[in-house]
């Protein structure tokens, strides 16, 4: 009988309601903000509640009620627009000034055609003896039969490709944060690293678990719902996080800007060095480090030396970026601390904020890896 709440529909439909509500409240804000990454985020998790509809109505007892309905055909799936959806996401929260582009909606072509082919496939089976005693048509039987493993494979390498993309954009985002940034603890946006490790997660999964199916064993219907219960539980968090993590100061790193020059094959001297030093000595004199904001541009200014020749100063007199260059003035400053009887009342983390850290997580990142110890051990 339908509905039959259960231990299996009960939680699907309970964590699937919050997420639609998820879902309305994130493009409610992008109404107000016109913020796209807000847009994308919100068609993402909509569309994946409504991939769970199948399975929730089912352990509610939908097919067995309703033995003739018609149901398949209507919950067409999208998960050729997941892809997309990940990769655009990631791109609209890092990227300048980003807005949709009549080329991007190609990226959404595949899964339009494939729409086009379910509706197709609706109305052909309408046509033949028989269709409204039986829940799916011949041309829906042969479709699973013949063509399900072909798109299987198909959205696979599909999503795959997408995660690939989303995984470089964001480490590259990663990258240019050292080379602009002396703390870019605040910029680094590490929910979206978790964002794309839970969706890798899901889609790692449900391989899996079609490929046990489709090869090795059939699963019963309450092994596959661990999968969707899972999802639920994704779509929550990134729903969550979505709406309440602050993206303020984001987007202001123009990936397209051209990275560092690197010295000529086969040079044997830097051309630089009186600038270097010259920078150098600008640091320590006035403790720019010190400043838990300072940025290249700032530094640019300070030194009289544009960002790209200063990008490439740093990165080819020093063989490091930006980011390292500061902090280990930091380190030194804190070591110096550290070291001083009349500082012992001072709290490590006390000192670590003087010096110019702004976070404890990256502090001590930072510090074991230019000291090769903990600042603990250090102290001791």
């Amino acid at each position: 009988m339908f509905p039959d709440y259960n231990i299996y529909s009960l939680p699907l439909l309970i964590l699937v309601i919050q997420g639609v509500v998820l879902s309305l409240l994130i493009f409610k804000r992008f109404v107000k903000n016109r913020r796209v990454a807000d847009l994308v985020l919100a068609a993402l998790i909509l569309i994946t509640c409504y991939h769970r509809t199948t399975y929730t109505i089912g352990f509610m007892g939908w097919y067995d009620t309703f033995r003739n309905t018609k149901i398949n055909y209507y919950l067409i799936s999208l998960t050729l627009a997941i892809g997309p959806l990940i990769y655009f996401y990631i791109k609209s929260s890092i990227v300048r000034d980003f807005h949709f582009k009549r080329k991007t909606l190609l990226h959404f072509l595949p899964v339009v055609l494939y729409v086009l082919f379910k509706m197709f496939v609706f109305l052909y089976d309408t046509t033949q003896p028989g269709f409204e005693e039986t829940q799916n048509g011949p041309f829906y039987l042969w479709m699973m039969d013949y063509l399900g493993p072909l798109f299987f494979i198909l959205f696979t390498i599909h999503l795959l490709v997408y995660l690939v993309f989303s995984f470089q954009l964001y480490f590259k985002y990663r990258t240019q944060l050292e080379e602009e940034y002396s703390n870019t603890y605040r910029y680094e946006l590490r929910w979206l690293r978790n964002f794309l490790f839970l969706y890798t997660f899901l889609f790692v999964y449900d391989s899996i678990q079609n490929i046990t199916e489709g090869l090795i064993v059939d699963l019963h219907w309450t092994q596959e719902w661990w999968y969707q219960f899972c999802s639920v539980l994704v779509v929550l968090y990134v729903g969550v996080m979505g709406y309440f993590t602050s993206m303020e100061g984001f987007g202001k790193i123009d990936l397209n800007k051209e990275q560092p020059l690197e010295e000529p094959i086969g040079e044997t001297t830097f051309q630089f060095q009186d600038e270097l030093e010259n920078l150098k000595a600008i640091v320590e004199n006035e403790k720019l480090y010190l400043d838990p904001n300072l940025t290249l541009s700032q530094l640019s200014r300070k030194s009289k030396i544009n960002t790209s020749q200063l990008s490439f100063i740093i990165n080819n007199g020093l063989q490091k970026n930006f980011n390292d260059f500061i902090n280990e003035y930091r380190v030194a400053e804190v070591k110096t601390y550290l070291q001083d009887p009349s500082k012992k009342h001072l709290s490590i983390l006390g000192i670590a904020y003087d010096c110019g850290f702004n976070s404890k997580a990256t502090f001590n990142r930072v510090f074991k890896k230019i000291a090769g110890q903990s600042p603990s051990s250090f102290r001791k």
